[in-house]
């Protein structure tokens, strides 16, 4: 098969159908095509017989095709032959960091949580000699399946015949032009990139993102300038590689799902020249049709017959009563009747815990219980995250390990709601007593398969000083096992 003679139908590797021409350049091709064995999309790279680098795409992509961190994009096949070469990755469904930018700068945790996730996954690739050196607004993404994807990695480069002595410090300064773009939607670069206007410049240099977007934390703009800033860092040390990066940025809040509304769908696009990436478009919402009209005469039977059945029903009452004062003078007529003194009980009450703590008895004793009140600071944004750890099972070092609510003083807990990661295979004990001690702390509720927004209930009325969420397992979470717990709320029964 002639590579010139690549047309959408063709199959490679008689598994591969190529569907839908992505884009061309230089003589690259990306195409959306179709796993016929596993049924799933891919995206597919293919090359002019003239292409010049095809060695060193292929190469490139066999090495990215052992990463496991899973927000690299993965490669599932690549081949270099006389006839035809290709690369098969993954297609990603999402939005680029240009789109979430279409509207505007991003909240800046929001923006912070997206390169640091960024920054941890290039710090993987970059352990396994791999870079990416041409990091762009379209290389990030934020798929449906809500989480972060970097796209191209080593791949893009070799497409582009990019080479470098110091790829540390050009990945970290890609990772501060992306922090820079998402904090106040300019590219600072000469020229616009990805739809982002070039950033505002300053006696020839590029205003930093305070100067740009009001709002912007300090220590998030000192994180910009020492990786792509350089004139403007004043003695302030260089960030010089994804870990640096990541380190920097490992106290903000990771992304979660937001409700992004737009008034026109957005195109579907390709994010790197190497990866697919499609933005699908939002359905619009179509009202339900009101339910069918029944026919007038149908309607005044139906209401002729209520109406008369009420009336014998009310005359009969009224008999009824008319005869039981009647028979007993000496009662009261306008005896209440048990039934109505009946009082509504009020709905649950918020209590606010005094502090929280991370809580490791068969451990070390402590689980980061610095960042412990995070969860209880009313901002859904920051969170608790308990230790790395090498299996789900926490390592096999012990059977659990968790939050601890202080409440101050003994509460009844009707239920307690907490908002965690994203990620499926947790499972969570809800736990309550009056002494800081495992032993002491019965177990009142389950969760089997903790993820998201979860709310625990007791099975039997509990009450208690300290309220503790015990995570007997922990999902995965970038190539290692964490609980995270965002927000907790302690309800109390409400009180008539």
């Amino acid at each position: 098969m002639s590579t010139s003679a690549v047309e959408p139908g063709t199959r490679l590797a008689e598994r591969f159908r190529l569907e839908d021409r992505v884009s061309e350049s230089d003589g690259a091709t990306l195409w959306k095509a179709i796993d016929e064995i596993l049924a799933r999309p891919v995206a597919v790279l293919t090359f002019a017989p003239d292409f010049p680098r095809v060695h060193e795409v292929v190469t490139a992509a066999r090495a990215a095709s052992r990463l496991t961190d899973p927000r690299l994009t993965q490669v599932f096949d690549a081949a270099e032959d006389d006839d035809y070469s290709y690369v098969v990755s993954e297609w990603v469904t999402g939005e680029t960091l240009s789109d979430l930018l279409a509207a505007g700068p991003l909240e800046p945790e929001r923006a912070a949580g997206l390169v640091a996730e960024a920054a941890e996954a290039l710090t993987h690739a970059h352990e396994a000699d791999l870079y990416h050196l041409c990091l762009r607004p379209s290389h990030l993404v934020w798929t449906t399946g809500n989480t972060v994807k970097v796209l191209g990695v080593a791949v893009d480069a070799a497409l582009s015949g990019l080479t470098t002595d110091q790829p540390a410090l050009d990945d970290a300064e890609g990772l501060g032009r992306l922090l820079y773009a998402g904090l106040t939607g300019h590219w600072p670069g000469d020229e616009e990139e990805g739809g982002l206007p070039a950033a505002p410049m300053n006696d020839g240099h590029f205003c930093t993102p305070r100067q740009v977007t009001a709002g912007v934390p300090s220590y998030l703009d000192i994180v910009t300038v020492r990786a792509a800033l350089p004139e403007s860092r004043k003695g302030q040390s260089v960030l010089a590689s994804p870990a640096e990066v990541a380190e920097s940025l490992a106290g903000v809040a990771r992304p979660m799902p937001i409700p992004i509304s737009y008034t026109t769908p957005p195109a579907v696009t390709a994010a790197s020249r190497s990866e697919g990436l499609e933005t699908r478009e939002r359905p619009a919402r179509v009202p339900l049709p009101p339910p069918p009209r029944r026919s007038s005469s149908v309607v005044s039977r139906v209401l002729m017959t209520i109406v008369v059945l009420l009336v014998i029903a009310a005359v009969g009452v009224g008999a009824w009563t008319v005869g039981r004062s009647l028979g007993s003078p000496g009662t009261p007529s306008a005896q209440q009747s048990p039934s109505t003194s009946t009082s509504v009980s009020a709905p649950p009450q918020v209590v606010k815990p005094a502090k929280a703590s991370g809580f490791d008895p068969l451990g070390d004793g402590d689980e980061k219980s610095e960042i412990a009140d995070l969860t209880i600071d009313g901002k859904p944004s920051t969170f608790w995250k308990t230790d790395a750890y090498n299996s789900a099972e926490l390592g096999n070092l012990k059977p659990g390990v968790g939050l601890l609510l202080d409440m101050g003083k003994s509460v009844q807990v009707s239920d307690v709601v907490a908002t965690l990661g994203g990620a499926s295979g947790g499972a969570v004990e809800l736990k309550v007593g009056d002494r800081p001690e495992l032993n002491a702390l019965k177990t009142v509720a389950t969760n089997k398969d903790a993820s998201g927004k979860i709310t625990l209930t007791p099975s039997q009325p509990a009450s208690g000083q300290y309220v503790l969420i015990w995570f007997t397992r922990l999902p995965a979470d970038a190539g290692k096992f964490h609980g995270t717990i965002y927000e907790v709320v302690v309800h109390s029964p409400g009180s008539a």
